[in-house]
């Protein structure tokens, strides 16, 4: 992590983002912008929480990891993100740990500022209050999805969550069998299982797997196939 000492690219993104009335200027001094490389932890889990953190580029990837060491990818998130909300609501410990999943700036500020500054300022508390809620409907849908949907649903949804730079031949991003497990995970299901749902894909021509690459072919094919209803 490094800071970036440029405040007029900071003041650029409060504006490009609507962040401005947001972080109104008693939080201008405290308001820091970040760059973070590939692959780099920006919190851990378990880890004293002290700074919201506001992704305005890039993308993160947000994971968990058991008492026995396995690692589960929860999501991956684009601006705009927050990350440190619900530790900063409810006094508590990073939930989750983020990575970089790609170049990643992002503007932080530590929680004494927030408290002092925005306990009773209300476009703050809206802002978190829309964050959080639309957090947790993405939760509950995910469950839904898992619940309702064949694991061909809900891999081709997946697939197209991870984002159009990460899976095209300009930039093939190897996928190494630990990832296709964190994959699984995510869809709730087993790693077999989701091998052979790759093939099934590879036959019908959606993605092609090579050398410990995978590449979507048909976007579009895809896209039909995240779409489908249980009863289909």
């Amino acid at each position: 992590m490094k800071e970036i000492e440029n405040r007029e690219l900071l003041q650029q993104y409060l504006h490009e983002h609507q962040l401005a009335s947001v972080f109104y200027e008693p939080f201008l001094p405290h308001l820091s912008l970040y760059q973070f490389d590939h692959g780099e932890l920006i919190c851990a889990q378990g880890e004293a929480a002290c700074h919201l953190y506001v992704l305005v580029k890039g993308k993160v990837k947000v994971f968990t990891t058991s008492p026995e060491g396995k690692t589960l990818i929860l999501s991956f998130k684009k601006p705009l993100e927050v990350i440190g909300d619900i530790e900063y609501v409810r006094g508590i410990s990073y939930q989750n740990s983020v990575e970089a999943a790609s170049s990643v700036q992002m503007i932080g500020i530590h929680y004494r500022w927030l408290k002092k500054y925005g306990t009773d300022y209300a476009p703050l508390l809206q802002f978190l209050l829309q964050i959080i809620t639309n957090k947790f409907c993405v939760k509950s849908n995910t469950l839904s999805i898992n619940l309702l949907y064949p694991v061909e649903v809900r891999f081709a949804r997946y697939l197209l969550s991870v984002s159009i730079e990460e899976w095209n031949s300009a930039n093939r991003e190897q996928i190494s069998t630990s990832y296709l497990l964190d994959a699984a995970n995510m869809i709730g299901t087993s790693y077999r299982h989701l091998n052979r749902v790759i093939q099934q894909f590879c036959k019908e021509g959606l993605i092609e797997r090579a050398n410990g690459y995978l590449l979507i072919k048909d976007r579009e094919g895809l896209a039909k196939m995240a779409s489908e209803t249980p009863n289909e």
